[in-house]
Order: C-alpha cells, then sequence, then structure tokens
C-alpha cells in the first residue's frame, strides 16, 4: 500500500520518491489480447518542505477529453511542482477507453461505478481495486475532472453534497461558474474518496469527445487556486482575477422533446434564460414542421444536448430551479 514514512520519504507503486523529487511512474492496468502492457502514467511532483498530497485525477471515462486537456496543461505549465507537499496528476485513468475513445472499460463496465473494486472481479473493478489501494491511500485532496456524455455539454461546475460545508468552501475558493448540490452516486470515485476521509472536489465541464478552451480554463483556474490555498503553488504564478462568484444550484431538472427530429439549439450553455422564452428548435427533416422549444421556467441552463437529432422524450435541457422563499407556499 502506498504511504507517506516519518521521514516523510513517499513509497508508490513499488518506488520510493525522497522530498524535492519527482519521477513518472507506471501503474500495470492489464494486458491487450496480444499480451502487451497497458500502464497508466502516474506523474508524482514533491516539495522539500512536508505538506498535503493532492492527487489529480481526469480520464476516469475515456472519451473526455477536456479533463485529459486540463491536467495536461497543469503539467505542462508545471502548476504541479509545489512550494510544499507532494502533487500527484494521472491525465488518463482509463486508458484502454481513451484509446478505444470510449467512455467504458472493454468489459463495457463504466469504472466510475465500480469503487472501490474487488482483487478478483472484472476488469474494471479490479483496476477500481489496484487504484484504491495503491494510490489513493496516500492522497489528502483530490479533484476530478469530466465533462458531460452522450453529446450533453455541461457548463464548467463543481458537484457537491448539500449541507457538506468543507466541500460548499473549496467550491468556493475553486470558484468555477456553477456549483451544484449533487448527491454521489454509488460505487463512484467521489463517493469511495468521501467514505475514506479523501477531501474530493468533482468538476464538470463540456462534452465527450471535445475539446473546449474555455472549459480548460476553468478547470486550471479552480486547481491554481485551491494549490494556493492550500500553501502549495508557486509564488510566480499569477492568479487568475475573481470578476463573478460561482453561481450555486440547489436544484434543476429536465426539459424533455416533445417531439422527434433535428435539434437547433439558439442559446448558450449558462445563460439565464425566462420562462416563455424560445431557446430551441425541432424540425423534422422533411421541411413540414417546425416546434418552437420554449423554457418551461426561469432560470440557468447548466447542460445542453448537443446532439444534432433527438427523440420524442429526450432530454435537451437542463435548467436550475430557484428556491422557494421561506414566506411563499
Amino acid at each position: 500500500m502506498a504511504h507517506i514514512d516519518k521521514n516523510n520519504i513517499l513509497e508508490i507503486l513499488g518506488k520510493k520518491i525522497m522530498p524535492g523529487q519527482g519521477a513518472m511512474i507506471n501503474l500495470n492496468m492489464a494486458k491487450l489480447y496480444t499480451t502487451t502492457s497497458v500502464e497508466v502514467p502516474v506523474i508524482i511532483e514533491r516539495s522539500l518542505k512536508p505538506g498535503p498530497v493532492v492527487l489529480i485525477t481526469a480520464g476516469i471515462h475515456g472519451d473526455e477529453l477536456n479533463g485529459v486537456e486540463i491536467v495536461r496543461q497543469i503539467i505542462s505549465k508545471n502548476i504541479n511542482k509545489p512550494v510544499k507537499g507532494t502533487i500527484i496528476c494521472i491525465p488518463i485513468v482509463n486508458v484502454f477507453g481513451f484509446l478505444n475513445l470510449a467512455r467504458a472499460f472493454p468489459d463495457g463496465r463504466d469504472l466510475n461505478r465500480v469503487f472501490p473494486g474487488t482483487k478478483n472481479g472484472s476488469l474494471a473493478s479490479r483496476f477500481a481495486y489496484q487504484f484504491v489501494h495503491k494510490i489513493l491511500p496516500v492522497a489528502d485532496f483530490c479533484i476530478d475532472y469530466h465533462t458531460g456524455g452522450a453529446m450533453r455539454f455541461n457548463v464548467a461546475q463543481l458537484r457537491v453534497v448539500k449541507g457538506d460545508e468543507k466541500s460548499l468552501k473549496f467550491a468556493e475558493i475553486f470558484n468555477a461558474p456553477f456549483t451544484i448540490h449533487s448527491k454521489t452516486i454509488s460505487k463512484s470515485y467521489r463517493e469511495t474518496c468521501q467514505k475514506l476521509g479523501k477531501m474530493v472536489l468533482l468538476f464538470e465541464g463540456g462534452k465527450s469527445m471535445d475539446s473546449n478552451k474555455d472549459i480548460a480554463k476553468h478547470g486550471v483556474d479552480g486547481a491554481m487556486r485551491v494549490l494556493n490555498h492550500l500553501g502549495m503553488l508557486k509564488p510566480r504564478f499569477i492568479l487568475p482575477e475573481i470578476t463573478v462568484k460561482s453561481i450555486i444550484i440547489e436544484n434543476s431538472s429536465w426539459m424533455r422533446a416533445k417531439y422527434s427530429g433535428l435539434l437547433h439549439i439558439k442559446i448558450t450553455c449558462g445563460k439565464q434564460v425566462e420562462k416563455g422564452e424560445y431557446i430551441a428548435t425541432i424540425t423534422d427533416p422533411y421541411g413540414k414542421f417546425r416546434h418552437k422549444v420554449i423554457a418551461s421556467h426561469s432560470g440557468h441552463i447548466i447542460n445542453v444536448n448537443e446532439s444534432p437529432i433527438v427523440y420524442q422524450g429526450d432530454a435537451i435541457f437542463h435548467l436550475s430551479i430557484a428556491p422557494i422563499p421561506l414566506n411563499e407556499e
């Protein structure tokens, strides 16, 4: 099991990394049919001064490229070289999925639904087990990057459990455009971190199979703010100015397509809309009908289905719901 001893020596994946050193170590994932090993690079940077261990991950879903780009930038800009403590970066957790441009593992399982894994289970479950036992034990603070799936574009957001004051505090420090109250999903990485007493922030932004520079900037800026708060960011980095505070969303609901057809989006994700506002059109391919999609209520658009074709009943917009004042029934 990974650990840091009394002399501040980090032992992880069978390697010892001394204070002030950096290393790239491969976590052996499994083998291809050809017996070629598939390995997950784990990039470690340590300060001479002891301090927190921050674990930054992306690519738990192999087709979510925005997170990979965020962690890549954190490494390439040397943001991951701390003043104190240790920063561990894993840009692509699910290398199998990344190679196949797929969300899941080759066994068809969603890695983010099998944590903490089992020693002798499915391929995804075995990998989750190795990750939880060989990487996660040394982490004090985790930042995990995701995107929307299935052509759904998520506005840049952090997800925190309602009532978790510590998470809300760090969400305020990270300052993504939106902070969404969201329960943990059973057998997810976030739930496992919380059960193990690890502070974890889950970032969502953009959509799968897409790279968005604005989403990447929000992800990198937020990580810098958190590292600075922990006293780990080098002074040479200029923190991005906070001009607008994160908008907290406690409740939300989906709008669904009333017709099947071609979807034409008329607004941008993150926009505040008013009830009755014209936000999209659904047409048939033959020019016979044109249906206007009207906002069901006022709120912020936090997710947009960017698929050009939808079926009746498909979720197309995710809108925030304003809280009801206490003096109203």
